[in-house]
């Protein structure tokens, strides 16, 4: 019988290519097996930002996840995508499966580690983050010494929003979308607007980087808001 194969959750950065690791393209290279995530009959992000290193010939596994607020349907994706994965391991093959951004930090690949980490060998390649490619662009330090950064999905409701930055030094606030006109509004109550930065599609050819008070009225999937601190004693 044969040894069974490794998976690899490899990070791929926010969408430049010249953002992946050295790690992550050796063994996108070199695979045999690539698996990653698409909208249900459509493209998949992740692998065009890695399609010039995928090897031809490889075998590739989509995992359809319908984009709805239901969980249900995404979890199904995820379980028919990690059955055909434990297929490829049990065969001895190893998969390389491609995560935008960094596989652990609102990854996709983590859904894959929770249903086959049990059973085979996982190792994971970090990737660059979305937010630390948003303050590169922005050109905003996240952190120096003692300082502390708070990262928060948009999604939550305003109230725990707002008691989660309360007192708060830098603010990201990921996973903005069909949320921004909310979160202009609760940033604006908080006295915020000056502090914060938006940003769209980092690491790509149409990336943008605003005041928030320039910002668009409607927001792509792949953006966020930086809220810089108030005073920078340790610049």
């Amino acid at each position: 019988m044969a040894e069974a194969g490794v998976l690899y959750g490899v990070g791929l950065g926010p969408g430049d290519p010249g953002l992946i690791t050295r790690r992550a393209a050796a063994l996108i290279e070199g695979a045999g097996v690539i698996a990653y995530p698409c909208l249900a009959g459509g493209a998949s992000f992740a692998r065009s930002i890695a399609a010039e290193l995928i090897p031809a010939g490889a075998r590739e596994i989509r995992i359809d996840v319908p984009m709805t607020r239901d969980r249900a349907p995404a979890q199904a994706a995820y379980d028919a995508g990690s059955a055909e994965i434990a297929d490829m391991l049990e065969a001895g093959a190893d998969v390389v499966a491609l995560c935008e951004g960094d596989p652990l930090f609102y990854g996709s690949f983590m859904y894959l580690q929770a249903r086959l980490a049990a059973r085979f060998r996982v190792e994971i390649v970090p990737g660059v983050t979305s937010m630390t490619a948003c303050a590169a662009l922005a050109g905003l330090p996240l952190a120096a010494r003692d300082g502390v950064v708070t990262v928060l999905p948009a999604t939550l409701p305003d109230g725990t929003l707002r008691d989660r930055m309360s007192g708060a030094e830098t603010v990201v606030l990921m996973k903005l979308g069909r949320h921004l006109p909310r979160i202009r509004e609760l940033l604006a109550d908080e006295g915020l607007t000056g502090r914060a930065h938006y940003v769209a599609r980092a690491g790509l050819a149409n990336a943008a980087c605003l005041p928030l008070a320039e910002a668009p009225p409607v927001a792509p999937y792949f953006s966020m808001i930086l809220v810089a601190r108030e005073s920078d004693p340790w610049l």
